[in-house]
């Protein structure tokens, strides 16, 4: 009887009665609540399994087999393909000149794109057109780009070499030298991504506020590299850690400026990943072995990021 004295006079009535409880609108409520949900979610969630889940378990089906492009019928190989790419020279350097160039795109970038980012920061005038300037060749289509590389790169009549020959100092067959082709390829790598890290270290620099600075200087941090090592460093560390994975993940997919300046030459110099599964699979007709160089990158990718945001995320100040 205690129990019942704290019911609703209806619901307490009707257990009295011996009557089921009046069952409350909560139910259908969540239900209601779980039909929006899918209906929202559901186009999304279809188009994502059709254009990417789908698409990845086909690529890991056909790198078990030894398909070529447009022929009718295939086999099942195994494992075949991937121990032919772990065994194959042309592969591993691929992959050693693929990280050579994240080692260098990646540090550069973000170097460069935070000091102009600070230098157009600390300026009073222009800052629109400084901004706009570094951030024209992230939008810029990188084929129309490469070309125009290419002229500036060109071993007698580029302007490069013209204006190196003009000061006194040796020129290069850039494009064609075995031991300048991939920095010079890091170079428009660096110079393509700088405009898209320095608009991120603006927002960054934006959010920071002021009151720390005003602290810091309190505190004894009158230069502006103690300002810079003790607030806006510690407070980019969001930023720094989506850039990083970013500007990797874009360096990792390197593939334009490889195929129209110079196809992987001389020798493998150049050949990144992306291009040796493009040829392979495209130029060769080897879909099959193409498939499993294109799981062996995506593992690499994957487990290089994952590796990333574990390590940065100990060291990021999210507050």
């Amino acid at each position: 009887m205690g129990d019942v004295m704290f019911l609703p006079q209806g619901e307490r009535g009707a257990r009295q009665r011996g009557a089921p409880p009046v069952p409350s609108g909560s139910r259908w409520a969540k239900m209601g609540d779980v039909i929006v949900a899918w209906t929202l979610a559901g186009p999304a969630l279809f188009f994502l399994i059709a254009l990417f889940f789908l698409p990845v378990l086909a690529v890991f089906g056909i790198a078990l087999t030894d398909w070529q492009f447009g022929a009718n019928t295939l086999s099942f190989v195994g494992l075949a393909n991937f121990e032919e790419v772990f065994s194959d020279r042309g592969f591993r350097a691929s992959f050693v000149n693929t990280v050579l160039y994240v080692a260098i795109v990646v540090p550069g970038t973000i170097l460069l794109g935070l000091a102009v980012a600070l230098l157009i920061e600390s300026g009073k005038s222009f800052r629109a057109f400084y901004r706009a300037v570094h951030f024209l060749p992230y939008m810029a289509t990188l084929t129309a780009m490469a070309i125009a590389w290419e002229a500036l790169l060109h071993p007698t009549i580029g302007l490069v070499n013209q204006t190196l020959a003009g000061i006194g100092l040796p020129t290069a067959n850039w494009l064609r030298d075995e031991n300048t082709v991939l920095p010079v390829l890091a170079a428009i790598g660096i110079w393509q991504n700088l405009g898209f890290a320095m608009v991120l270290f603006l927002a960054g620099l934006k959010s920071i506020p002021q009151d720390l600075y005003h602290a810091a200087e309190i505190d004894g941090a009158d230069l502006w590299l103690d300002r810079l090592r003790t607030v806006t460093l510690p407070m980019l560390g969001p930023v720094f850690m989506f850039v990083f994975i970013v500007v990797a993940l874009k360096a990792f997919e390197t593939f334009d400026t490889v195929q129209v300046l110079t196809q992987g030459g001389p020798g493998h110099a150049s050949e990144m990943l992306l291009f040796t599964l493009y040829r392979e699979s495209f130029q060769y007709l080897r879909t099959g072995y193409g498939a499993s160089v294109a799981v062996v990158f995506l593992l690499i990718v994957v487990a290089l990021t994952l590796i990333q945001a574990r390590v940065m995320d100990r060291r990021v100040h999210y507050q």
